[in-house]
This record gives C-alpha cells, sequence and structure tokens, in this order.
C-alpha cells in the first residue's frame, strides 16, 4: 500500500492529497507497527522532502507520519536509518533539515548505545548543518549534537560538554574548551565515543599558534589515550592526530614543548597499536558478513515462508539487520529476536519466527567462534606446545567482568594478569582453580595451583603438614612424600 501512496504524494498537487497521502502513511505505521517497517524505512527520503512543502498542513503532516515511522524500528537498526538522515540534512531544504536533525535527536533517546557507537559518522554531519546559512537549522543541530555527546556516558566529560559544543560553531572558543579540558582529571576508560566527540577539538588546538593551546592538548592526548584499553577505538584516530604531533615535535621552539609532544605522540602511538604502516604495527582483524550472505543462511532457515515480492521485502530488511548485529558482534539472543521476529511474524508461527531467530543466532555465534580461532591462529607467535585456547566470559555477582575473551597458554611462557582493583584478576584466577572457566581445560590434562593468603581463623594454629593435608586434592597422597616436597623446599 506504501508505494501507491508515495505516488500520490508524488504525483499530487492537490494539498488535500499531500497531507492525506502523509497522513495515511503514519497510520499504517501506527497499525501494522514493525511489521510495516521493511516497507515504510524505504520511503523516508519522500517524507523528509515534504517537511519543505509550501503548504504549513503538509509540513506538519510529514512531521506526523516521520515520527509515526521512525518510532517502529528497533534500536538494532540505528545504522540502517543514519544514510536516509544523513541524505536530508546535507541535501534537503531547510525544513526538511530541522525534520531530519530533529529525528536524530529522537534516535539518541530511543538507542543511545546505537547512536554513540556511530557518533564517528554523526558528528561531522551535524558539525556541518551547525554552520547553515538559516538560523533555525543552526539551532536544531545545536540541540541535536548536544543530545548526540551526552550519549557519550563519560563523567569526565559531563562539565564539559557545553564547551566542546560551543566550540563547533565559535571557533574561537576552542582555546576556552581546551584550558576547561586540562583541568579535567580523566579516570574513566576512554572508548571510542569519547574519542569521536574530542578529537575535532584535539586537532583544531594542535593546530593553534599559541604554544601554551599546543601544550596543553599534548597533554589532554596523553592523559586520555592512558586511559584507552582497545587499540581498535584507537587505532582509527591516529591519521588526524599524528600529523599535528609531529608537525610540534619538528617546528615547536621550546624543547619543552616538543618534550610533551613527543610524550603523546608515543601514548597514542602505543594505545593505537603502533606506528601506522611499520610491520609491528598491530594488526586490527576485523570481519563483516554482507546483507547477502545472510539472506542465503535466513531462507535456508525459514523454509515456511513463501518466496514472493512480500517476502523478498522482509527478508531483505530483516538480513540487513542481521549482518548489523554480527559487524558489532552483538551475539546476544534478545537482539536477534527483536531483529527477526517482529518482521517474519506476519509470514509465520510464534514459534516459527522464534525458531528461525534462534537458529540464526546459533549459526553466527558458531562462525563468530570460527573466525575468533582463525584470528588467534594469525596473531599467535608465541612458542611452546599449547596447553589453553578457550574463549570465555566471567561475571562477578551482576557485573560483566570479561566478555567473550580469549585465553592462550603455551607451556614454557610465563605469564601475568595487569589491572587495576576491581577488575577481576582474583575471580578469574579462582575460577581456573575451581574448574569453573568455561573451556578451560579439566585438572587431568592441565594441572593449577592457585596460590593466595586467604587463611581461614580455625586453620591459623594447623602444624604445616595437617594444613596441607586439609586439601581435597592432597589428602589422599602418601604422608612422607609431602613431608620430603616440604623438606626439599
Amino acid at each position: 500500500m506504501s508505494a501507491p501512496l508515495i505516488d500520490a504524494i508524488i504525483k499530487a498537487e492537490n494539498t488535500e492529497q499531500r497531507q492525506g497521502a502523509l497522513l495515511a502513511l503514519g497510520s499504517l505505521a501506527t497499525t501494522f507497527g514493525q511489521a510495516g517497517e521493511p516497507f515504510l524505512i524505504p520511503q523516508m527520503p519522500k517524507v523528509f522532502e515534504l517537511y519543505s512543502d509550501k503548504m504549513v498542513v503538509v509540513r506538519e503532516a510529514a512531521s506526523v507520519a516521520s515520527k509515526a515511522i521512525m518510532s517502529l524500528p528497533t534500536r538494532y537498526a540505528v545504522r540502517l536509518l543514519l544514510p536516509v538522515i544523513f541524505h536530508a540534512i546535507k541535501e534537503s531544504k531547510w525544513y526538511s533539515k530541522i525534520g531530519a536533525l530533529d529525528i536524530l535527536s529522537g534516535l539518541t533517546f530511543s538507542a543511545p548505545q546505537q547512536v554513540s557507537a556511530a557518533l564517528s559518522d554523526i558528528i561531522p554531519i551535524v558539525s556541518e548543518a551547525m554552520w547553515d546559512s538559516k538560523p533555525e537549522v543552526r539551532d536544531q543541530a545545536t540541540k541535536t549534537i548536544t543530545d548526540c555527546f551526552n550519549v557519550v556516558g563519560n563523567p569526565d566529560l559531563i562539565s564539559s560538554i557545553p564547551y566542546l559544543v560551543g566550540c563547533i560553531n565559535r571557533p574561537e572558543e576552542a582555546a576556552e574548551c581546551i584550558h576547561q579540558l586540562a583541568a579535567t582529571t580523566f579516570v574513566t576508560t576512554v572508548e571510542e565515543p569519547t574519542l569521536a566527540i574530542m578529537c575535532p577539538l584535539l586537532v583544531r588546538g594542535l593546530a593553534e599558534r599559541t604554544p601554551s593551546i599546543q601544550r596543553q592538548t599534548a597533554v589532554i592526548i596523553d592523559n586520555m589515550c592512558k586511559l584507552v584499553e582497545n587499540p581498535a577505538h584507537a587505532q582509527q584516530f591516529l591519521p588526524k592526530l599524528l600529523p599535528g604531533l609531529d608537525r610540534m615535535i619538528e617546528i615547536a621552539a621550546s624543547p619543552e614543548l616538543r618534550s610533551v609532544a613527543e610524550r603523546a605522540r608515543s601514548t597514542l602511538v602505543r594505545v593505537g597499536g603502533g606506528e601506522p604502516g611499520s610491520k609491528d604495527q598491530l594488526v586490527i582483524i576485523a570481519y563483516s558478513v554482507s546483507a547477502t550472505e545472510v539472506l542465503e543462511v535466513l531462507k535456508a532457515k525459514a523454509t515456511f515462508v513463501k518466496e514472493d515480492a512480500f517476502s523478498a521485502v522482509l527478508f531483505g530488511y530483516v538480513s540487513t539487520l542481521c549482518a548489523e548485529l554480527i559487524s558489532s558482534r552483538n551475539f546476544e539472543k534478545d537482539a536477534w529476536v527483536a531483529s527477526v521476529v517482529p518482521y517474519l511474524a506476519v509470514v509465520g508461527s510464534d514459534a516459527e519466527t522464534a525458531a528461525v531467530a534462534a537458529e540464526l543466532n546459533a549459526f553466527y555465534v558458531d562462525f563468530d567462534a570460527k573466525n575468533a580461532l582463525a584470528n588467534a591462529a594469525v596473531e599467535d607467535v608465541e612458542e611452546g606446545e599449547l596447553l589453553c585456547d578457550c574463549e570465555f566470559s566471567l561475571a562477578y555477582g551482576g557485573m560483566i567482568l570479561l566478555n567473550k575473551t580469549r585465553l592462550n597458554l603455551r607451556r614454557g611462557q610465563r605469564y601475568g594478569l595487569c589491572g587495576p582493583n576491581g577488575v577481576g584478576k582474583s575471580t578469574l584466577m579462582r575460577a581456573i582453580a575451581s574448574g569453573q572457566l568455561e573451556g578451560f581445560p579439566s585438572p587431568d590434562e592441565l594441572k593449577t595451583v592457585f596460590v593466595e593468603h586467604n587463611l581461614q581463623a580455625e586453620d591459623a594454629d594447623l602444624p604445616v603438614v595437617t594444613f596441607i593435608f586439609n586439601d581435597e586434592n592432597i589428602k589422599n597422597i602418601d604422608r612422607k612424600e609431602v613431608i620430603d616436597m616440604l623438606e626439599s623446599v
């Protein structure tokens, strides 16, 4: 039904017809819910165009229709929606730009994590809109980018967000913003979203002529990068920040300024995986699966669906959603159910669609595990017999400490666990010692001994030999053998 309505919108010279067609699109979204999403989302470019219709009632109807349609998608569809929104922001008339920016603001509340992950793409587009000739567009763009910055979730930056926003459309405020950030103590782990909102300011700070601003910028880079844990987060920003630091190192008159820049550069390169282009640079191995590849797997699983033009649209949309989940390594069952079941529900029973979601999820969990093993084999350069190669997750109480973490151990090597308090070092060692770490070899394959200072009060006065024999793993060993071993050390 949506295609004839769009034709009516395009061809209608009558105001009431354009208004009615838009309101009908909004009603379809309300009536069919997510089942109508695959058919309605592709119509959004035309709806955005009508935000700029010469008649107010049509513009209002376009706003109603777009909000109804854009309220449908699961939060996992954000990456699919962004190109449509970006096109409207860049290419449309000013009313349409405001509408698209407003929709993007809405996504920061309905899908904050997904917007946060896409900030590297969002910020350049919205920043450009902040320089639009229309003050109304500039105002909405400022509100939108503020909403986007607020989803980052880094408590160290909350008080600085107004400064970060202000210096985008008022470059003369960049120095003040850098002063503000230079006084900030960074303690929270720095991830890609934080780097995404900071990078434009840091690039500008490195290009400043004032040595004090250059120095403060380099100090901020050094301090922030020390808190980056994932090289993949930092590596993509190396090409943007290194040229400014290299220029400071080369031409700065002050030896102290050159030293600060060298220190910041060293930290940035280290956390980013190594010097770009060098043979020692860490290769961030990533993979993606195309929607076409997912489509073939989906068709093989959903054999109950009759292949026709209708199901082709559904399959295409679901495949694209699933491909996005795979590329972000999101294999949570709830995410896969949300990306499959609501759309296939119109062509299958609840049991059938739930089974397809579960089978697709299981298929790509296995696919991901095989890729992880292959990547580990490429990265593994240690010598010695392989004793352990497993992937595990670790939790303590209600907190996830490690998720999909690979543990690779070889005979003859020594390993250390490094990390601040509360990250799970002791929890991991106890899990290994108690045999609770998934995938870790059993005691008959790999013996583990966990030595810790954890003496109970009732054991404090026991003789050493008696204390040792209280261990379930030792009590059946010959007493003389234990005494001889103790005397030998």
